[in-house]
């Protein structure tokens, strides 16, 4: 395919469509980075201006398209403590480094991580995401008069009811444009963006981050940089697949590590924030029809067109209409399906998926949810193959010699198992062990045969291994103890 074939499909292939998602993303994308920066403590502009580059750039190099990057809440709770001790130059400089960092994990080719997140996993961060957004516009709707939530209440029935009248333009945008309108003709008393903080009135500049080029730097930013740069990319990879399964198309989990570790190494030099994929935005863009690099562009570019430019009409966009919007959001994010499948899903699948939400919710800690989702189907899947292992015996008819039959995988689960399963007290002259049907996996197993046949020889009986594949024999020669001089039973782990 030649570069302007790859261009055309990539850019320009719904081009109406994706302009207007851009549109829509960019005006949630704005409450949203203020109070990420909130979070953060940094100004309004740090977390605006770090929208505005990390999808624009993400949008030329990344991996996905159609999915939205900017300033998130994750990377931002990572900040807080840099910012609070070191300052806002600091900041600037562990963006550059976590940057530099996601650079290197695509370049190792780390996205391949992503394999092994199950879709147990997949669906309990949905569904947390979901939890977490929702519960994200509730201060928007305490201590507040009945106009707030009317108004929302409107907004939810114009997003759901419009597309009966077409669905060529995003339902959410219009209702943002129908809510704004009525709320400046009306002169309805309303929580606007403006009330969020202070837009910007300039555009952003390239700065070399004010610090000093040390190792102390270096040891100063480095932690806080590896933590940005690992939850980042999680959240980016694992937003990638979610948009993967709603556009039945796939993408490049490498050049994505490598995309947001250029948007961040360039962010840094802009004075913004790091940030990464965001499951909420990425979704309103998708909802609305975008499926190209050019949606991802268009937000990011006429987000900083709103701000700098319109940023006067910006400010008068009442909060409830953007609430509404992040309420849809919320409910097609949460899969709701995996409500029903509780009951016809396997129990520790339906474990899983609850626990990773559970952990998320409760922590608001997207990392710390996967990974405890990770380590239990990593459990759950060794049991599962553990259980499989079987052993058979047959004694000949003098009883003098016995075979053992070993089928299944033997790995650290199931050497144990293996172990237990041979008598060590009656033990004839001659013992066969059969592992044609098995496979060794790791040293634990090797470990475990050693121990087996050197017991039966303590015994008194003569012991032969019959039926090792290639990578079994291998691992055996390697590794193994029972056919070396002075060889004794290892303790099974």
């Amino acid at each position: 395919m030649t570069f302007y074939q790859t261009f055309r499909r990539e850019w320009l292939t719904n081009v109406s469509t994706d302009l207007l998602s851009g549109v829509l993303v960019a005006l949630a994308l704005i409450p949203e980075a203020i109070g990420f920066s909130i979070v953060a403590g940094v100004d309004p502009k740090v977390g605006l201006y770090a929208s505005f580059s990390i999808a624009c750039v993400t949008a030329v190099v990344g991996g996905r398209p159609a999915m939205i990057s900017a300033a998130t809440a994750s990377t931002a709770v990572l900040m807080i403590t840099l910012v609070r001790d070191h300052g806002l130059q600091y900041l600037f400089a562990a963006t550059v480094l976590m940057g530099l960092i996601q650079i290197a994990a695509g370049a190792a080719r780390l996205g391949l991580l992503m394999k092994f997140v199950s879709r147990s996993v997949m669906t309990g961060f949905v569904n947390a995401l979901a939890i977490l957004i929702f519960m994200a516009q509730l201060p928007q709707l305490t201590h507040v008069g009945w106009e707030t939530y009317a108004m929302v209440g409107a907004g939810l029935a114009i997003i759901y009811l419009f597309p009966y009248v077409t669905k060529r333009v995003p339902s959410a945008l219009v209702s943002i444009i129908v809510l704004t309108a009525f709320t400046l003709w009306s002169g309805i008393k309303l929580r606007t963006v403006g009330d969020m903080g202070e837009l910007p009135s300039s555009l952003p500049f390239f700065a070399i981050p004010q610090v000093p080029f040390t190792l102390e730097t270096l040891r100063i930013i480095l932690p806080y940089s590896l933590a940005m740069a690992a939850v980042g990319l999680l959240e980016s990879l694992l937003t990638a697949s979610i948009v993967d399964d709603m556009t039945d198309t796939g993408s490049n989990k490498n050049r994505e590590c490598v995309g947001q570790g250029v948007a961040n190494f360039v962010t840094g030099f802009l004075g913004a924030m790091g940030g990464c994929a965001m499951i909420g935005q990425s979704v309103i863009n998708v909802t609305a029809g975008a499926r190209t690099r050019l949606s991802t562009f268009f937000a990011g570019a006429f987000l900083l067109f709103l701000i700098v430019v319109l940023g006067e009409w910006v400010k008068q966009i009442p909060m409830a209409a953007l609430v509404a919007v992040m309420i849809m959001v919320s409910i097609s994010t949460f899969n709701w399906s995996s409500l029903v499948n509780l009951r016809s899903h396997p129990l520790s699948s339906s474990v899983v998926m609850l626990a990773t939400v559970v952990v998320v919710v409760a922590t608001g800690d997207l990392s710390m949810g996967v990974l405890t989702g990770v380590v239990l189907s990593g459990v759950f899947f060794a049991g599962k193959v553990a259980r499989l292992l079987g052993i058979e015996t047959e004694l000949s008819e003098d009883g003098r010699e016995i075979t053992y039959f070993v089928t299944g995988q033997v790995f650290f689960a199931s050497s144990n198992r293996l172990v237990d399963a041979f008598d060590y007290l009656d033990v004839p002259s001659r013992v066969r062990i059969d592992v044609s049907d098995a496979h060794f996996w790791d040293i634990t197993a090797i470990g475990a045969l050693d121990d087996i046949v050197l017991k039966l020889r303590r015994h008194g009986a003569e012991v032969e291994i019959i039926g090792l594949n290639q990578a079994s024999a291998t691992m055996v020669e390697r590794f193994g103890t029972h056919h070396k001089p002075g060889a004794r039973p290892k303790a099974v782990h």
